[in-house]
């Protein structure tokens, strides 16, 4: 578990690359696709300046809804997202909250937990493939 429930991978990818490969990954993985802000593009509406920063809200329901059944208040966490972020050296990163680590912020039980073991093999699994080139 991150020590402060935030994994970030350095992506081997720029970033409309990077992200472009999740989203793909997300989707092949047969999890919906709920929204995709361009936070930078909306840094530039409004013209100010921000380096690509981009985010992905995506889940599955047969994966998340057990977790709200356990706590309703984990739905401030659901649906998992994910940021494609520029820092100013010109590393693309993708970045998560680590499933455990959500575990442990609503306090899920047992049971819960070893549910989030198989949500995290495939968040890992997503990004890895996301970020490695061939």
């Amino acid at each position: 578990m991150a020590a402060d429930g935030l994994i970030s991978i350095k992506s081997g990818f720029g970033p409309e690359e990077t992200m472009n490969r999740f989203e793909a990954e997300v989707r092949a993985k047969g999890m919906t696709v709920f929204s995709h802000i361009d936070h930078a593009a909306g840094a530039a509406a409004v013209g100010l300046p921000l380096r690509p920063t981009d985010l992905l809200i995506f889940g599955n329901a047969k994966a998340g809804t057990p977790l709200m059944q356990a706590t309703q208040a984990i739905g401030l966490d659901l649906p998992l997202k994910a940021l494609v972020w520029q820092d100013a050296s010109g590393t693309t990163w993708l970045s998560y909250n680590d499933p455990a680590w959500l575990t442990h912020r609503h306090g899920l039980d047992e049971q819960a937990k070893a549910a989030v073991g198989a949500m995290t093999a495939a968040l890992n699994a997503v990004a890895t493939k996301a970020t490695t080139p061939p």
